[in-house]
């Protein structure tokens, strides 16, 4: 049986480990490339690195390109925004010019390339300034026509490889899809006072389904739809967030109560019991929430079709029923940590062993 073979960048990280995984369950061959070997990276090498990409990309012919491969915000702090801006943006384009038809390059070495989809993993993050509300006032919907406004180096180069994204698509015809991605993450918040507000890790991951996660299975499914709906050609350039669906509804009453304080009261109303739940396993609502994704536009059937599975809904009725709400896939990846060294919440408790 043919299996379409898939090139995933970053197959050391998170959403890279997760690809490497499960795509062979789902009829994918994978092939996954990092600058680190782990035992889901079949070749070591650079995305920046032209020939390595080169001898890739001929070695396989992948079928797909998912493109996870990034500097992320946890990297601020330890690299430099000339780092930033060869990893994001020039690794996003040397990818790009490799994967794109033929006739679209004056090189003979992309002689004979035939990749039918062009997945490239982005973030919410790039939403940046756009994403939260002040204190007292009502949360801010977010959807795909928000304007940018980034607030770091990480947001200005997701954006930017965005935008070359974009330009490679119409210059070529190569079917890409950008995916912005909610957290997805295992490691604890990077915020203190949100830490400090709701001190159960499980307990605030589990509200941020509501309304800013998504289980990193579900970030799996949707980049299988979009190399299908990509290599079908019924979506040839798309633009999606990926987030667990919300429950809060679009209505300024709703966002009104969120941002100024009130969002206990808005998460009581809407799944009966679930203060019930929360006290008998002693969690605590966030009082104020300031940003609400809205992922319908990738649910659409004319557009990726994606159908999530771990919905806040569902992870309230798995916990009233004593079940585990999270995805097995997301066991099996675990946490990695970004550093190799401590560096606060996202450097996992082995590799803080291993530096000190």
């Amino acid at each position: 049986m043919f299996k379409p073979t898939v090139l995933v960048t970053g197959s050391a990280g998170h959403l890279g480990k997760a690809l490497m995984l499960a795509l062979p369950e789902l009829g994918y061959n994978p092939i996954g490339i990092d600058i680190k070997a782990s035992q889901t990276t079949t070749s070591v090498g650079s995305i920046t690195d032209t020939a390595f990409l080169a001898s890739i990309f001929d070695a396989h012919k992948p079928d797909h390109v998912i493109h996870a491969a990034t500097l992320h915000k946890p990297h601020v702090g330890s690299h430099s925004k000339t780092d930033f801006v060869q990893t994001n943006i020039a690794g996003t384009l040397a990818l790009l010019e490799a994967a794109a038809p033929p006739s679209s390059s004056t090189s003979s070495t992309l002689a004979g390339r035939t990749v039918k989809s062009f997945v490239f993993i982005s973030t919410t993050s790039a939403f940046g300034a756009a994403l939260s509300s002040p204190p007292g006032q009502p949360a801010v919907w977010i959807h795909e026509s928000v304007e940018p406004v980034p607030k770091n180096i990480y947001g200005v180069t997701k954006t930017a490889a965005e935008d070359v994204c974009r330009l490679v698509n119409k210059q070529t015809g190569l079917p890409v899809i950008v995916l912005r991605t909610s957290r997805f993450f295992p490691e604890e918040d990077d915020d203190e006072e949100r830490r400090g507000e709701v001190t159960d890790g499980e307990n605030l991951k589990v509200l941020e389904l509501a309304y800013r996660r998504v289980d990193i299975a579900d970030v799996v499914s949707a980049c299988v739809c979009a190399m299908r709906r990509g290599a079908e050609g019924a979506v040839k350039w798309g633009k999606y967030i990926i987030s667990a669906p919300t429950p809060f509804k679009k209505d300024a009453a709703t966002l009104e109560r969120l941002g100024t304080g009130n969002a206990d009261e808005v998460f009581s109303e809407l799944v009966p019991g679930i203060d019930t739940l929360f006290r008998e396993k002693g969690w605590r609502f966030l009082r104020r929430i300031d940003r609400v994704y809205d992922s319908q536009l990738a649910m659409r059937r004319e557009e990726l079709r994606w159908n999530p599975e771990y919905t806040f809904e569902r992870a309230i009725e798995r916990l009233e029923r004593g079940e585990e709400w999270r995805s097995e896939l997301s066991f099996k990846v675990g946490k990695l940590g970004y550093h190799d060294v401590p560096t606060g919440v996202y450097t996992t408790e082995k590799k803080a062993q291993d530096g000190q």
